[in-house]
């Protein structure tokens, strides 16, 4: 295995859709920590994609296949919907494989803690991709709440927004609440995430959610939670797949000041494009997309920290070579998934 050498990581990525192709692959082949050595996906056109931009990688049509191979890897990324995760994670710690699984971590709780335990118990690391914990606005956000820009932070409003009244092209367009599936699970295990990394644990919390589209079967496709830190911050978030106008990504407000930023980061887009992470652009956002600090009739904008998603895999690498933690403690994700479940226990 990996701890104490510098060997690469030998590394598969399951599944080659958004998740796979556009996120974890290139982050993958950019770091030099790790082998890409596997591509499972039983897509004959994705095959030959895979096979194209990884030439060096082997891919197989079936999880199976690659876990007939588990003596030659040391890690395994779950790039698959989220109904898949708990079976193949444990299935892959079961062959002693180190595992990151793709958000949503699992449809419930009870799975997400018994993988923690089995993983615990097998003596592998189990860790959950949030990338958007290395947002660019996300870390800008983190800097101004540190450094106290803000004076005493009061409301915190962050939101993901689009208008894609056609679906996403992928699982979410069919995915049951039971499977994982709706936006409060996918959008909101970011969200959620996002703000208890800036305002600590929630004491209590409401949601809202409703389905626009008959084919979820009961998941919802746009949601509102609302969240009470133990701090005393009050989070507002909002998720919505079919928003004919987009509000503010973040909008945040102090005792001394206020921010308020818009547009998503830019990393998902530019990777979708083909540019890879030791690109001196990837990760900057233009001066345009800057958020607003200060009060009414006195802004000013904010340089942008650079989006760092390589940085999960970097953390990666060095907890699993016994260097340090991981880059996303599994029981992060749990939390966020019960407040979730509790939040769809009353909606």
């Amino acid at each position: 295995m990996v701890n104490g050498t510098a060997a690469p990581i030998r590394t598969a990525v399951v599944g080659f859709g958004i998740s796979g192709k556009v996120f974890h692959a290139p982050l993958i082949e950019a770091d030099p920590n790790y082998s890409l050595d596997i591509i499972v996906t039983a897509d004959p056109a994705r095959a030959a994609e895979a096979a194209r931009l990884y030439p060096q990688a082997r891919t197989v049509p079936t999880p199976e296949a690659m876990f007939a191979l588990a003596p030659d890897l040391d890690l395994v990324i779950l790039g698959t919907p989220p109904h898949t995760h708990f079976d193949l994670a444990a299935t892959a710690i079961a062959h002693g494989l180190h595992v990151v699984v793709d958000k949503p971590f699992v449809p419930t709780s009870p799975q997400g803690a018994e993988l923690i335990a089995l993983a615990s118990d097998a003596g592998v690391q189990l860790t959950v991709f949030q990338n958007r914990r290395w947002d660019a606005d996300f870390l800008t956000l983190q800097k101004l709440v540190r450094d106290g820009a803000l004076g005493e932070v009061r409301t915190f409003e962050s939101r993901f927004e689009w208008w894609r009244p056609e679906g996403f092209g992928n699982w979410r367009d069919s995915a049951s609440l039971a499977q994982g599936g709706g936006i409060l699970h996918d959008l909101g295990a970011h969200l959620i995430d996002q703000a208890i990394q800036l305002f600590g644990p929630v004491e209590t919390s409401y949601g809202e959610t409703a389905n626009h589209s008959p084919a979820l079967e009961g998941a919802d496709t746009e949601a509102f939670v609302s969240l009470l830190h133990e701090s005393g911050v009050r989070t507002r978030l909002w998720m919505n797949g079919m928003a004919a106008q987009v509000g503010p990504r973040f909008h945040v407000l102090g005792s001394t000041a206020g921010y308020t930023k818009w547009g998503l980061d830019s990393q998902e887009p530019a990777l979708a494009a083909g540019m890879t992470p030791s690109d001196p652009k990837y990760g900057v956002d233009p001066q345009e997309s800057w958020g607003l600090l200060g009060v009414d009739g006195a802004t000013a904008p904010v340089p942008a920290e650079r989006g760092a998603y390589p940085r999960f895999y970097t953390e990666l690498a060095a907890a699993l070579r016994g260097e340090g933690p991981l880059p996303v403690d599994p029981a992060d994700p749990l939390q966020v998934l019960k407040i979730i479940e509790g939040i769809h226990a009353l909606a």
